[in-house]
């Protein structure tokens, strides 16, 4: 998979894409990407990418005239059109999902935006406009760390197990349940045993019983999205009993 970044400071992502799976998936050809810096494509002696936005206001914008040329080199490279992503707050919301349909695109193009915001032509560009959630940051670097990290475990062979991604959680819609290692004990407290049993068709529905009682504790929202089995269903309804037992017990020590 191929993947350009444009961004004014490609020196923050030297830690991220030399180290871990990042580090892995390059070096082991799965994951080529280029880092093309937005400032080489100004002709001004200043190198200016940005200018104050017509009608007054705060900040600066970063003006059109570079980023298109540098798009055109990212074109030029690539020898087609690439899939432009910006990373803006106005952006739709980044997820699991989404992760794993851009793992899908090579020569997926992602604007790292900085100043104020874009010039509005630079949007004419852009496929799509993605955000990492609903705050601000001073730039698009971090967002764009954020997405090549996410959609590369969904690029075959770069994690070591098969389903790795696919057990992550948000993959599935729900989150994931509770995991364990060695030592089985650890300040008196013990590692299930079922999960020590060798029973992997119990230790499976264990799981993923754990994994609808974590989404419900946490994140009851995801329940509305997710595709539950028969089996999911009365694992739910165990958990909800369960746990209303909990909270009843809590509030009598109370």
């Amino acid at each position: 998979m191929k993947v350009y970044v444009l961004t004014l400071f490609p020196d923050m992502f030297s830690g991220v894409l030399g180290s871990s799976m990042l580090k892995k998936a390059q070096d082991e050809g799965l994951l080529s990407i280029t880092l093309v810096n937005i400032r080489d494509f100004a002709h001004d002696p200043h190198k200016t990418v940005d200018d104050y936005p017509y009608g007054g206001g705060p900040g600066m914008v970063l003006k059109p005239e570079p980023v298109y040329e540098a798009l055109e080199w990212v074109r030029s490279d690539l020898g087609r059109r690439p899939y432009v992503v910006l990373m803006t707050p106005q952006g739709a919301r980044f997820d699991a999902k989404m992760a794993e349909e851009l793992a899908l695109v090579d020569g997926l193009t992602l604007v790292a935006g900085h100043y104020e915001g874009f010039d509005e032509r630079i949007r004419a560009t852009a496929y799509k406009e993605v955000s990492i959630g609903d705050f601000v940051l001073t730039g698009g670097e971090i967002p764009a760390m954020a997405i090549l990290d996410s959609l590369s475990r969904f690029i075959p062979g770069v994690l070591g197990h098969t389903n790795a991604a696919e057990d992550d959680s948000f993959s599935n819609v729900l989150l994931e349940g509770p995991q364990y290692t060695r030592p089985s004990e650890y300040k008196g407290m013990k590692v299930p045993e079922i999960l020590q049993s060798g029973d992997y068709g119990q230790i499976r529905r264990w799981q993923r019983k754990e994994a609808l009682r974590r989404t419900y504790l946490r994140r009851r929202d995801l329940l509305d999205d997710a595709c539950l089995t028969f089996e999911d269903r009365r694992f739910l309804e165990e958990v909800v009993r369960e746990e209303d037992i909990v909270h009843e017990e809590s509030v009598k020590e109370w």
